[in-house]
């Protein structure tokens, strides 16, 4: 029996050596793997130093808006018996939109109208009987009050017919016919976006009976963080990107920048609107874009990529290569824009400068795939730096 249980011994601890080397094995290939995966080396990038144009910009996102909106409310209240547009409709300045019922309105005219003649015939009287000052005074200033009260109520005449106080799109009706409207008054203004939808509310609220913007001027209000707020002046080019017309833009212009913030969250920002110079096919109030302003450039003008540019401080510098060796030089800037920024001084057109890149390897890498890194616009061996016209942006 001894000699048979030896073997089985030798043989189960091979197994057991064999099966320790592989847990090695496996845990060595799967932590190197890691560390591939996750390997990364830093290299050079050679750009050279040539002329284009350089261009900062900030951006936002903003909501397309009517340049001029107005609300318009009835002046007497009433019950609701007319309504001629509905939204949509397209109306002049002074055209009917609704009526109120006018009898009580009337009936108070009238009753004025009568009270005005009783006294006028009562000062009549007074003056043709020679009367004292005092009795012509008094029958004067009834009818200054007469008068007085036949003026306010022939507004509210007028005021049960609802015109549009300007030429513009219906955008919302906040009546029907047959609901109550209170008395207010009609108002324009600018700044006024987004659509609002027919319904039978009474018109009582400060949102107006109808409500109208004119279509043919487009403006876009955005909220620009506190920082880029600062760099921008009244008058700047702006591109309007947006969200649901693939491919389109427009150009536009700040119009007006909020003097004050809006803070959220404890986050600053200035609301700032930019006013479209043509409305492009299918805009529409309350679309989603985005607005970049262009809030620097300079054309023509010798620029590197702004990874090439080291900071410290208020001091400037690049790391150029020579044909014998790599030295670091000063150099003044100009404008400092999104990819590029300009040189002014320290640096001539076709010197070489070198970009610090990082390149990330893979498992993908070391098989041929590809490596992260590089910047936007640069290239390798020299030649001109990538980008044309307002490649800074």
């Amino acid at each position: 029996m001894r000699l048979l249980r030896r073997p089985t011994i030798v043989l189960n601890a091979a197994l057991a050596a064999l099966a320790l080397a592989g847990i090695g094995w496996a845990y060595h290939a799967v932590t190197a793997s890691d560390t591939d995966a996750a390997a990364s080396t830093t290299g050079e990038r050679v750009v050279t130093a040539a002329s284009g144009d350089v261009t900062a910009t900030v951006s936002a996102s903003g909501t397309v808006e009517s340049a001029t909106t107005a609300d318009a409310s009835f002046v007497t209240s009433g019950t609701v018996t007319e309504i001629h547009v509905k939204v949509g409709d397209v109306v002049t300045e002074g055209q009917l939109v609704a009526k109120v019922d006018p009898t009580d309105a009337q009936n108070d005219l009238a009753t004025a109208r009568a009270n005005l003649t009783a006294a006028e015939q009562s000062l009549a009287r007074a003056e043709a009987n020679d009367s004292d000052d005092a009795t012509i005074a008094s029958a004067e200033a009834k009818v200054t009050q007469a008068q007085t009260t036949v003026d306010t109520a022939q507004r509210a005449v007028d005021g049960t017919a609802l015109t549009a106080p300007i030429a513009g799109t219906v955008t919302a009706v906040n009546g029907a016919v047959g609901s109550a409207s209170g008395g207010g008054s009609s108002s324009g203004g600018s700044s006024s976006g987004g659509d609002s939808s027919s319904g039978g509310s009474s018109s009582g609220s400060s949102s107006g009976f109808v409500q109208l913007a004119d279509l043919s001027t487009l403006q876009v209000a955005a909220s620009f963080a506190e920082t880029d707020a600062t760099k921008l002046t009244v008058g700047q080019a702006a591109t309007v990107t947006w969200s649901a017309l693939s491919g389109t833009t427009a150009t536009a212009t700040v119009a007006s920048i909020a003097p004050t913030a809006t803070t959220s969250n404890n986050v600053n920002t200035y609301a700032v609107v930019a006013t479209l110079d043509t409305s492009p096919d299918g805009a529409r109030l309350g679309q989603s874009t985005t607005v970049e302003v262009t809030v620097a450039e300079a054309t023509d003008v010798l620029r590197i990529p702004t990874a090439a540019l080291v900071t410290a401080g208020s001091r400037y510098s690049v790391r150029v290569r020579t044909a014998e060796t790599t030295e670091t030089r000063t150099v003044e800037i100009g404008v400092q824009g999104d990819q590029y920024v300009e040189i002014t001084s320290g640096l001539t057109a076709g010197e070489r400068v070198l970009i610090t890149v990082t390149v990330t390897s893979s498992d993908s890498s070391r098989d041929g795939g590809n490596q992260q890194g590089g910047l936007p616009g640069g290239n390798t061996g020299g030649g001109p730096a990538g980008g044309g016209p307002g490649g800074g942006r």
